[in-house]
Formats: structure tokens, sequence, C-alpha cells
């Protein structure tokens, strides 16, 4: 009778009812058995209620129950769960507590398990490693275990050896492994080979489809993760939940695309998860990356019950484009609503100070962290010194930069430098060059910011000696793209790319837009580009950047006043940056342009950054 009410109970999730139970049987002088020693102790495990799972622990071996396997993993899962990794160790590795070989694995695997599940992915693989120097077998779920501990910390060639011991022990074919091994493989930046196991798992649930789209959008290939996602819309079998719809708002906020966000927030509209609030908070980031900071506020307005992420992905999308008063404004709303901010608020905060030049206000933000007791992280450090470098303060910058608490990144040097190119700072420049490429030797950005650097001064030896220095590292530029959409799809530019079908159009009217523009009185300024090129030549590299291509295809494309939307994989050159703005005057057209560090609101010969970016 007892068994079968304590079971009852468990099976419906009625934990406390099932303690309770447990209290009674004390209570009657009624010795439970081992099935219902381990419900109670799965309650206890699920309850997070340590102290009254150690009582039972007692009276476990009271009752000399303490050598059942079942038992010493339901015990094992208590203290794991409840934070007690170092005692469930301690259990597993009590010879006097277990008695079977059968048994340590199932004890050792629920600590590991538990490892892996909540976030300490590296004593996991410890774990794994004592077993395995214990001449212990896994079995299948310890290597479900092991395999998401390796997604977790992108250790991919470990994880290319748990395949190998999965097919080894001949357990291909079991569905939970399938899923762990594509998901393992997707989470680490192979995505042919999870494509290619995913493609060959024929029972396929929510789960696998969330691990390839997270996969996709994760590791760059926004588009393949939106089609993915397009086809597990129309399944009838299978539904997405908010993991798979936060993974595809990801990647349509990667592509950038306007079209695709609405019809993202559409389908959101139309689901289960309309009111789930982070899926509502991805939404807001994406609408802000798709270059509708409106459209993502109208998303905000919409939540009711706000909590800091949904109040900072707001703040964020504002910083994003420079509207650093209106982040302000939002930030003051949210101390009203008697919400604490936390490191991303601050983020977002210094973010949209430093694309707005608010100097002032953004140092104020940054000493009003402590006073939430929130340590600033080295992005934020690199947003004080890139407010501070843009501004003009560059000895300030550069003290601000060595009382730092902790060393000084990529970030941080890699602002100064930017700073030291727009003010032709060259010996702070050439200072915080070396530091970055101490750091990072391999980053081909940071050649180009002090080649423009020398370029920007007439430095031609100097520029040369980078360029040759990039040439021994074997190093190369990275070639710019940019992206627009047009009529739903797509278009990609490159530097000098003559694919496009349209070319030849293209080509004329951006003749026509160099005429027009040279008699609106704009002229290129070449000091940071080739120099060794004629200025004839110059003037044809120029305007063959890959935004302008970009905006010559959408003119030629698009309705007249139609609102043209471009995405740059780097920062708009001096001459592009002045030359769109001059467009966007002559064409009538408002122009919006994602850089690499920010947006650009092109409209009547002005640029929403005010120069400033």
């Amino acid at each position: 009778m007892w068994n079968a009410i304590v079971g009852g109970y468990s099976r419906g999730d009625m934990l406390r009812e099932t303690i309770e139970m447990y209290a009674g049987m004390q209570r009657a002088g009624v010795s439970p058995d081992c099935y219902i020693l381990t419900r109670v102790l799965k309650a206890c495990s699920l309850l997070q209620l340590l102290e009254t799972g150690g009582a039972i622990h007692g009276n476990i071996f009271r009752l000399g129950h303490d050598s059942n396997m079942f038992v010493q993993s339901g015990l094992v899962s208590l203290y794991a769960e409840c934070g007690g990794i170092d005692y469930a160790r301690k259990l597993v590795s009590s010879n006097g507590l277990l008695c079977s070989r059968r048994s340590i694995v199932v004890s050792w695997t629920a600590i590991l398990s538990k490892c892996a599940q909540n976030g300490n992915p590296m004593e996991a693989l410890r774990l794994f490693s004592d077993m395995r120097m214990m001449n212990m077998k896994p079995d299948w779920i310890t290597l479900v275990s092991v395999l998401r501990a390796c997604a977790d910390l992108d250790y991919l060639e470990q994880g290319k050896s748990l395949h190998g011991c999965v097919l080894k022990m001949g357990l291909e074919s079991e569905e939970d492994l399938q899923i762990s091994l594509t998901a393992m493989y997707a989470k680490c930046g192979q995505v042919m080979v999870a494509r290619y196991l995913f493609n060959q798992i024929n029972k396929q649930n929510v789960i696998l489809w969330n691990s390839m789209i997270s996969g996709y959008a994760k590791n760059g290939h926004a588009e393949e993760a939106v089609e993915l996602f397009k086809i597990l819309a129309t399944k009838k079998n299978m539904k997405p939940d908010s993991i798979t719809l936060r993974a595809a708002i990801l990647a349509c906020a990667q592509l950038g695309s306007l079209d695709l966000a609405r019809w993202m927030n559409d389908y959101v509209s139309r689901s289960d998860y309309q009111n789930h609030v982070y899926v509502k908070t991805a939404l807001i980031d994406m609408y802000a990356k798709c270059g509708s900071v409106e459209a993502a506020r109208l998303v905000f307005n919409k939540i009711r019950d706000k909590d800091v992420v949904v109040w900072s992905a707001m703040i964020v999308g504002y910083g994003l484009h420079g509207r650093g008063r209106e982040a302000i404004d939002l930030y003051d709303a949210m101390m009203q609503a008697e919400v604490r901010p936390n490191d991303v608020t601050f983020l977002g905060l210094l973010m949209a100070c430093k694309n707005s030049g608010l100097v002032k206000e953004g140092w104020n933000f940054f000493h009003r962290m402590k006073d939430y007791g929130v340590e600033p992280l080295h992005q934020h450090y690199a947003c004080v010194v890139d407010l501070l470098g843009r501004a003009g303060y560059l000895a300030e910058a550069y003290k601000f930069i060595v009382r730092m608490p902790m060393q000084p990144g990529v970030t941080v040097w890699g602002a100064l430098l930017s700073a030291c190119k727009i003010h032709r700072h060259i010996q702070m420049g050439e200072f915080a060059a070396a530091k970055v490429f101490e750091i990072d030797p391999y980053n081909t950005g940071h050649y180009v910011q002090l080649s423009n650097l020398y370029a920007a001064a007439r430095m031609w030896d100097e520029v040369n000696e980078v360029r040759k220095l990039m040439k021994d590292r074997g190093l190369s530029k990275d070639f710019g793209f940019s992206l627009i959409e047009i009529n739903g799809k797509l278009q990609v530019f490159r530097v000098g790319d003559n694919s496009h079908p349209r070319y030849e159009e293209i080509l004329k009217e951006l003749a026509d837009l160099e005429w027009r523009l040279k008699e609106a009185g704009f002229f290129p300024d070449s000091e940071s580009n080739l120099h060794d090129l004629s200025y004839e030549d110059m003037q044809e590299s120029l305007c063959n950047h890959s935004e302008r291509l970009a905006v010559a295809c959408g003119l030629i494309s698009t309705p007249s006043g139609s609102t043209l939307r471009i995405i740059k994989n780097l920062r708009a050159c001096v001459n592009c940056h002045s030359a769109i703005k001059l467009i966007s005057k002559i064409t009538n057209r408002e122009i919006i342009v994602r850089d690499a560090n920010r947006f650009h609101h092109f409209k009547d010969g002005v640029c929403s950054c005010g120069d400033y970016w």
C-alpha cells in the first residue's frame, strides 16, 4: 500500500506529498524499502532539500540499504543536484559504500551528468578521465553527458575521440548519442559534419533540430539556419519551441533583413510563445540589428513584466544606433520601475554614449557601476577608452588603461589604436599597436589600422613596412563585402565584384553618381588608401567599394524615395561615409548602413552618427 501511494505521488510530481508520506511511514514505525527510498531521494533532489536528504541518508545506512545500486545512485544525485559535488565524489570513491562495478558506473555517471547540466563541464571531463583511469566502461548515458561537456567547452578533438569510442562500442544507433554528437559538432563549428549526422537520423525530435539550427546561427551560417527553421515550421508532427525560435531570431538578426525580421515576428505572434519574455527580448535585439529601432521599441512596449534582460536589450539597441539620449531616458525609466541594472545594461549605456559623443555621461555611468555592485569587464573598459579617445582625450584614455585593475586586453588597446588613427597621434598609436600585436599577432584589422594611421600622416615607408610585416606573417587584408536586401532577397557585393547580372547597369549608375557628387563639390580624400595608385585609379578604386556598389544596385532596383538598407562586414571608410551622406541628399533617399561597429542613418546629407564613428 505504501509503495503504491508513494509511487503515485512521485509519478504525479507531488514531491512534497512524497516526502510527507515517507515521514508518515516513519511515525507509523514502517520501514521503507529501496523503491520508496529512491522516490523520496529524487523528491529531495528536485526540491533542493539537502538537509532532509541528509537525514534520509542516515536512515538508509541504519536500514542497511546503502549497498543497493539504485539507492546509491539516488544519494549521489541528491548531493550533486544540491551542490555537494565533492561529497558525491566521496560517496562514489568509497569502497565501503559501493559494491558492484555497475553501480560505480551508474553513480559516477549521475555526478558527471549533474556537472554537465549545471554549467560545470570541466569537472564533468575530469570525472570522465577518472572513470577511464579506474578502467570503468562508460555507458551511453555517460557519453551523452561528456559530449555535452565537450560541446560547451568547444573541445572538438576530445569530441572526435568520443565519437570514435561510440563507434567502437557499437552505440552509433543510440538516438540520444546521435543527437549529442550532432550538437557537439555543430557547437564546435563543424556544421557540415553536424548536418551529415543530422540527415542520417531517422527519428528526429525538436532537440535535434535546435542543435542544428543553433549551430548554424552561432557559426556564421545564418541563411542555412533560417532555411532549416522554415522547413521545421512546415512540419505537422513537430513544433519549434522557445529555444528554436531564439536561434532562428538570432540568425535573422545576423542577416539584417528587415523583411525577414517582420516574417519572424509574425510567426512568433501566431505561436505558443508570443508572450515568452526571452523570445520577445530576442525580437527586440533582432529588430535593432535589422535597422529598425522603432520596431524594437514597439516590441519592448508590449512586454508587460519587463526584467533587466528586456530593459538592457532595448538600451543596447539604442546604443547600436547611436541614440544616446534615448538610451539614457530609458535607463531613467528603468530606475523608476525599480529594476536593478546589470553588466549588460551598463555596456549598452556606455556604447550609446560613445556612439553619441556623450563623454561626461558615459564617464558617470562607468563610475555608477560600483553603486550596484557590478564589476566592469574588458568590454566596459574598452568602451570607456573608445569614448575618451574618439573625443580627443588620448592622454586621459592612456591613464585610464594604466590604472585598470586587470591586464588590458586586445579590445582595450585596439580602441586606443583606433582613436590614435582618428587624431593622428603616431607615437601613442605605435605603442598601442605594439601591445595589440603582442596579444593578438594574427588579427589583420589591427595592422590595417596602423597602416591607415601612417597613411594619414603620409608616412609611406612605414606603410610599406606594415604591409611587409603582414606578408611575412602570412596575413592578408580582410576583403570587404556588403549586403543589400531587394524585393526580399539579399544580394552580396565585394570590392571589384563584376558577377552581378546587372553589373553594367550598376557601373553606369556609379558613374552617374560620381559625376553628380563632383558637381556637388565632393572630392575623395585619398591619403588613407593605396598611395601607389594614380589619381584616376584611386578614384576608380574608391567608387568600387562594396557599399557603393550596393547603393548603386539599390538605386536602380527600388522605387524612388524608398529606404536602402545595407550591411557591411568592415568599418565604413571615411570617403564612402562622406559620399553616402551626399548621395542621400542628391537622390532624396534614406540610406541605412550597418557596419562592423554601429548603424549609420544617412538622410538629407547628414548621418545620425554626427561623423563620430
